[in-house]
């Protein structure tokens, strides 16, 4: 309770600070519930400056629910090209499909129809709610987390069940509080972003410095408490540059893969192998992380007349959605 009462005292502090501090990013320019959702899936693991220029253009190419339910799955896939956790784009169009059968095309007002959508939890339905429609929806992400358990102290692992559920509460008791839900929650996005860092935050700066429990404590280090960290598991993969004429040789991944649609080039991951000399040396090399894998791809120059499959030239090439590794691979080309 005595949380409760703190957290209410915040939230002119955190309204007044947003007011004067807020960046002008471009989903803050509209009240397009569509153009807000999309900014939110685009925010998820995914830092501000990076999305920018994805989010515009996404805009320009599929400026409504009903456009980006009738689009080629492909075309969907090469606007994300690059953002990664490719599972977001998929599921932004099987929402905007389920939108136009269920609501007239319309994202629903309704906390429930919103989280019944593909690709939307608790965070982005909350984020949603509040700054497209001005509902008191709580929030807590990443950003959150580290601000509410910083500023009460809290240092349990934010991933235990209990915790979580008392962050929720805390969340719930700012936004309600607030005369302006939408602002009050934007507070928390950007006091994360843009003050309380990981490591190092600017707490001369931050307008609930005077109220946060971990600073008082000299404990900003250990709070939050940190999970363990990932063991990453190395992997090697043959990657095959085959080539007829000025055409390459390349494949789709097959559905239930990893970045299923997206092309690449023929390799060693899914069983397809050709005959590299033991002695060759890759002429290009790529390193990528992705989930627990560190991928090393090593690409080699084959000639193979009796390869079938799909050939396209550098520029065809270009067009089509890539997995990373393998763009970074049709880069050096």
């Amino acid at each position: 309770m005595l949380h409760h009462r703190k957290a209410r005292r915040l939230v002119p502090r955190l309204l007044d600070w947003f007011g004067a501090n807020a960046r002008d990013l471009p989903w803050r320019r509209t009240r397009d519930p569509y153009a807000i959702w999309v900014s939110e899936i685009m925010l998820q693991q995914t830092q501000v400056a990076t999305v920018i220029p994805y989010w515009k253009r996404w805009m320009r190419a599929l400026p409504t629910i009903e456009k980006l339910a009738r689009a080629k799955p492909e075309r969907v896939l090469k606007l994300w090209e690059g953002l990664g956790y490719y599972s977001r784009a998929r599921n932004l169009q099987a929402a905007a499909q389920q939108i136009v059968a269920e609501h007239s095309g319309c994202l629903p007002k309704d906390l429930e129809a919103i989280r019944a959508l593909p690709g939307i939890g608790r965070y982005t339905a909350g984020a949603i709610g509040s700054i497209a429609f001005g509902r008191a929806e709580p929030i807590v992400d990443g950003n959150v987390t580290r601000i509410l358990t910083r500023i009460f102290g809290i240092p349990e692992n934010p991933k235990d069940k209990a915790t979580q559920e008392n962050l929720w509460q805390l969340a719930e008791t700012l936004v309600i509080a607030a005369d302006d839900c939408s602002a009050l929650n934007q507070s928390l996005m950007e006091l994360g972003a843009t003050v309380c860092h990981p490591r190092k935050p600017d707490c001369a700066v931050c307008p609930v410095a005077r109220a946060c429990a971990a600073r008082r404590e000299n404990a900003i280090d250990a709070i939050p408490a940190k999970s363990r960290a990932i063991e990453y598991e190395e992997k090697l993969i043959e990657v095959y540059l085959i080539t007829r004429g000025a055409r390459y040789l390349v494949q789709q991944r097959p559905e239930g893969a990893v970045n299923a649609g997206f092309w690449e080039f023929p390799n060693s991951e899914h069983g397809a192998r050709f005959s590299v000399p033991k002695n060759a040396r890759p002429i290009a090399t790529a390193r990528h992380t992705i989930t627990r894998y560190r991928i090393e791809l090593n690409a080699y120059s084959i000639r193979s007349r009796r390869a079938q499959g799909h050939w396209c030239t550098l520029n065809e090439l270009r067009k089509l959605p890539f997995t990373a590794g393998h763009r970074k691979l049709l880069k050096g080309l």
